[in-house]
């Protein structure tokens, strides 16, 4: 077997195992052990594995998030199931907050809900929303991201203040048992800010997002009302959300929480 070839069957196995030692890949492939040191040191220098004592464990930190763009290509059919799901929950008449995530975009697109008063963060909602008859539109002030087309900063928290609203829809870039996380503290301040200004949260997440954690936590379960997703989540994933009273909704319109 040729080198790259092991490569990628010990990456394989971490997905499924979680660790593998020197010695484990040794036996595994027929190599020695400065062979298996080689393949650990190659794939380290890769990025792709973290080096642990005699052995080694894929990173636990995701740190690649795509521009505005690549986010909306990203998982678009999941993030259009979610975003329709979401938008059913929203009634005639609520006064409603949305993020800058692109599945949030997708709820926006799908709002049929009248004479909706709304306050966003993202310039691209925003501009949807003015397509909608009887859609009031507050967009937040504060500095202008280019990279995902939406404002933060302290003045966009600082306007946060003088709203309250019925329900706010939120996307997130990683979600783990530990709760939401997102890669940079001006996120994480500015979703916190807007959790503390809604009476009901409602969190949009497809399958891609579960079991990756980012730099900076945002918040956990106990701070969600209702989580809209495309897939059954795992045991241990369900578990945890029920435990902290969140509704599981499956984006096809099925109940998970039963």
């Amino acid at each position: 077997m040729f080198q790259e070839e092991r490569l990628i069957s010990i990456i394989e196995y971490l997905k499924s195992n979680k660790r593998i030692t020197v010695d484990l890949i040794c036996e595994l492939y027929d190599v020695s052990r400065d062979t298996a040191r080689r393949d650990m040191v190659k794939l380290e220098e890769q990025g792709r594995i973290v080096r642990t004592r005699g052995g080694a464990i894929l990173p636990t930190l995701y740190k690649e998030v795509g521009n505005y763009e690549q986010r909306l290509q990203a998982e678009s059919s999941s993030k259009l199931t979610i975003g329709k799901t979401a938008a059913g929950l929203i009634q005639d008449g609520d006064y409603i907050m949305m993020d800058a995530s692109t599945t949030v975009l997708h709820a926006a697109t799908a709002l049929s809900s009248k004479h909706n008063v709304v306050v966003t963060s993202s310039i691209e909602i925003a501009a949807i929303l003015t397509r909608k008859d009887e859609t009031t539109i507050h967009i937040l002030g504060g500095v202008l991201d280019s990279k995902h087309h939406s404002v933060y900063g302290a003045k966009a928290i600082e306007m946060l203040n003088d709203y309250h609203v019925d329900k706010l829809l939120i996307g997130t870039c990683g979600i783990t048992e530990e709760g939401l996380s997102a890669p940079n503290e001006e996120d994480s301040y500015l979703v916190r800010a807007m959790i503390q200004h809604a009476d009901q949260v409602i969190v949009l997440a497809d399958h891609s997002k579960f079991g990756k954690r980012l730099f900076h936590r945002v918040v956990g379960f106990e701070s969600i009302d209702i989580l809209v997703t495309d897939q059954a989540l795992s045991p241990e994933m369900k578990e945890k959300l029920l435990a902290s009273e969140v509704e599981i909704v499956l984006a096809e319109g099925d109940d998970l929480d039963d």
